[in-house]
């Protein structure tokens, strides 16, 4: 039985029950929600539905059943998914995550993504690195003072971040579904999605980084949910994951609409580099010179949103396992390291982000289905070494081979490559 008891005993409103869901939403929709999706439509063209099928379930299902996870597992944050592998695994495993979706590479996304898509293109090319540097400068500054006072975090993204996000970019849909560019079955296929459409679609659905986002978000999630007086560990987890289940239902939908339109443009212009550049030409397409007014905010928003909780995350989690060090001073060093990574670029982030990504992503697919149905085997230790151990090998050999040549083409790279 529980110890703890609801300090709120009535039900939830459907008003707060829409609060949390669009904080999750806020949380989970960031840079890559945006640009990977397009991007994908573009690659897939005709086969754009047989992609956009793998794309759902890294980046939608997978998310769903973290957060469901973390409901199941009553847990307040990744390290206790980990923990009936022991605390050494838990610890490593959490330190991973939030470095892989913190300063190394997610959080610092959040700030390169709408610059290079929505601001550098209107300033001069010698003007880039100062651009970035000040922008990335006022962007987290005012992550840090959203995220300073933790109980600002669900009204700060629930009721005010996000519906702006969600009124910019629903202007962006109405005018490419009233006015499509072309017929996206008719468009061309790029060779990788003639035969393997659905799979590619699957990795693509990695680099939004959500199933990790959500083991990570989970303590913000469960603070926010206390806040309303849902203290009782069932009752949290009730909460949780029904709200879960309405914000990821949400993003499906707008990943159904974003891959869509990407399609879309190959009617009118050749296959980007990004997702950032066919966003870039989809709303010049349509609004021409504001077009760019628009997507820098669009994107400025709704990346801002992730920032202030990935960042949250981060200084919680750490704060709650390394307790010396305040809440506040891990949130100002997450800040920090987040501000210089950005400052490498884009490019050099996606490049370095997508060994981790193929590294981590297996373990955090096992990790999540053994929480979520751990209640048949009662969180058995035996259980997890068994799947985690099998899991090990196949994800060190992934990881390596996705390296950049510097890694992946070295006579070590090429010597664990031919055990694939």
């Amino acid at each position: 039985m529980d110890e703890l008891q609801d300090l709120n005993k009535k039900p939830l409103t459907k008003r707060q029950y829409f609060v949390v869901s669009s904080m999750l939403f806020a949380l989970f929709f960031g840079a890559g929600n945006l640009i990977f999706p397009l991007h994908l439509g573009q690659l897939a063209g005709g086969h754009w539905v047989t992609a956009m099928l793998g794309f759902l379930v890294t980046a939608v299902a997978l998310p769903l059943l973290s957060v469901l996870a973390v409901s199941v597992t009553r847990s307040q944050g990744v390290y206790d998914i980990g923990t009936p592998l022991g605390p050494v695994f838990a610890l490593t495993f959490m330190v991973l995550i939030h470095a892989t979706i913190g300063p190394l590479f997610g959080t610092p996304r959040t700030a390169t993504v709408p610059f290079t898509v929505g601001v550098q293109p209107l300033l001069p090319a010698s003007w880039a690195h100062v651009g970035l540097f000040v922008f990335s400068a006022l962007f987290f500054a005012a992550a840090y003072l959203l995220a300073y006072r933790q109980s600002n975090i669900m009204p700060s993204l629930g009721k005010v971040l996000n519906p702006l996000f969600l009124l910019l970019l629903f202007s962006v849909f109405l005018m490419a579904f009233l006015h499509p560019m072309g017929k996206a079955a008719l468009q061309p296929v790029t060779t990788a999605y003639q035969h393997a459409s659905f799979f590619n679609g699957f990795l693509q659905g990695y680099n939004t980084m959500d199933a990790l986002a959500g083991l990570a978000f989970g303590v913000t999630v469960v603070t926010a949910v206390r806040q309303l007086g849902k203290t009782k560990p069932s009752s949290n987890a009730k909460v949780t994951a029904k709200a879960g289940v309405f914000a990821t239902a949400t993003i499906g939908l707008i990943y159904v609409g974003l891959i869509w339109l990407g399609s879309t443009t190959l009617a009118h212009f050749k296959l980007s580099l990004d997702g950032g550049v066919a966003f870039n030409q989809v709303v010049t397409y349509y609004l021409g010179g504001v077009g760019h007014a628009l997507l820098a905010t669009l994107i400025t928003v709704t990346c801002l949103t992730t920032a202030v909780g990935l960042i949250a995350a981060f200084a919680q989690d750490f704060h709650r396992h390394f307790s010396k060090v305040s809440y506040r001073t891990w949130l100002s060093l997450m800040t920090l390291l987040s501000f210089g990574t950005a400052n490498f670029g884009l490019d050099t982030i996606i490049a370095w982000s997508t060994p981790m990504l193929m590294f981590l992503y297996p373990f955090a697919m096992v990790l999540i289905l053994l929480s979520v149905f751990s209640p048949l085997f009662h969180r058995d230790p035996v259980v997890y070494g068994f799947v985690v151990g099998f899991t090990t090998v196949p994800a060190l050999l992934d990881m390596v081979a996705a390296f950049p040549p510097v890694v992946s083409q070295s006579g070590f790279g090429k010597a664990l490559g031919a055990f694939q």
